[in-house]
């Protein structure tokens, strides 16, 4: 014959215990957990927050890029967001990617603006409604008369 025949060394002793066979497993979910796992689940609690923290005036960007102003808190899950001058849209919660400008809580004894526009500064716009209608329309990069 032109092959010599082959011989199988003899299977050495096991070096280690079952644990040390899983070990390297261990350390891999370990370092997932720190660099993918826990940040995810810290970014979905901060979106979360945001959502639950949305209130009329507040300006935003939608999923799809739709940057708008909301109108109204429909319920838990909707919110009416004002797109373009009485373009109104009703929006999942959910979709909200981010919050542009935040508004000030409304406060029930806060201090009241003077006579005019609603500004404090006691003069009202030339054809203006005046107090938030101009405001809001300003906000959403109307020109001014």
């Amino acid at each position: 014959m032109l092959v010599s025949p082959a011989y199988a060394q003899a299977a050495g002793s096991p070096t280690g215990t079952g644990l040390e066979a899983f070990l390297p497993l261990v350390l891999i979910f370990v370092v997932f957990y720190f660099l993918l796992i826990r940040p995810q689940q810290k970014r979905m609690k901060q979106h979360r927050e945001m959502v639950a923290a949305l209130r009329r005036g507040d300006r935003v960007v939608t999923a799809g890029g739709i940057i708008g102003l909301v109108t109204k808190v429909v319920n838990e899950n909707e919110v009416m967001v004002e797109v373009a001058d009485n373009v109104r849209v009703k929006v999942v919660k959910s979709t909200i990617s981010d919050v542009l400008a935040k508004t000030e809580p409304v406060s029930g004894a806060a201090e009241k603006p003077a006579k005019g526009d609603g500004d404090g500064d006691g003069k009202k716009g030339k054809g203006e409604g005046g107090g938030k209608a101009a405001n809001l329309g300003k906000m959403l990069g109307g020109k001014e008369q």
